[in-house]
């Protein structure tokens, strides 16, 4: 998490992070969405500034934003971690998802793309850009996202170094 956040004015050139991406506008949000793959083939979805769903090459959640929080994969739940800050230091307070919790948030998560996915389908999404012009990143983003609502929004290994 970056020391000083702020919204971003427009996701769509901000992520150059993802090589390949596209950015619609949907029915249910006022923001646009903007979602990709970065090169080593992780997706995104940037529901505007958040949610946020970060999924690695195999199409498990790495992390994700949302109400403020990061959420960070432990390989068996979630960390939701929370700055706190003062004059002085800024510090991540960490919490790991109950099971609970975690069923919570992995039906809310899949809740998000299911919306989308259905507003794809049925033609309910105005494409306003999309970097390569002419690549098939809409169908293979579609196609990811199926994958990860078909294993239940599975969670990636943890991140190295992170308990």
């Amino acid at each position: 998490m970056a020391r000083n956040e702020s919204d971003r004015e427009d996701l769509m050139q901000e992520a150059t992070g993802l090589a390949r991406r596209v950015e619609w506008q949907v029915p249910f949000m006022v923001d646009p969405v903007v979602a990709g793959f970065k090169k080593n083939g992780a997706c995104s979805v940037y529901f505007g500034a958040e949610p946020v769903l970060q999924f690695d090459p195999a199409g498990r959640l790495r992390r994700a934003f949302f109400e403020g929080f990061l959420f960070r994969t432990q390989g068996a739940t979630l960390a939701r971690l929370q700055r706190n800050r003062t004059a002085s230091e800024s510090q991540l307070v960490r919490h790991d998802l109950s099971d609970c919790e975690l069923a919570t948030f992995r039906v809310q998560a899949c809740s998000w793309l299911r919306q989308l996915l259905q507003a794809i389908d049925l033609g309910h999404v105005v494409r306003v850009r999309q970097v390569p012009e002419g690549d098939e990143v809409i169908l293979d983003l579609c196609a990811a996202l199926r994958t990860a609502l078909a294993d239940g929004l599975p969670l990636a290994a943890a991140l190295p170094g992170k308990r």
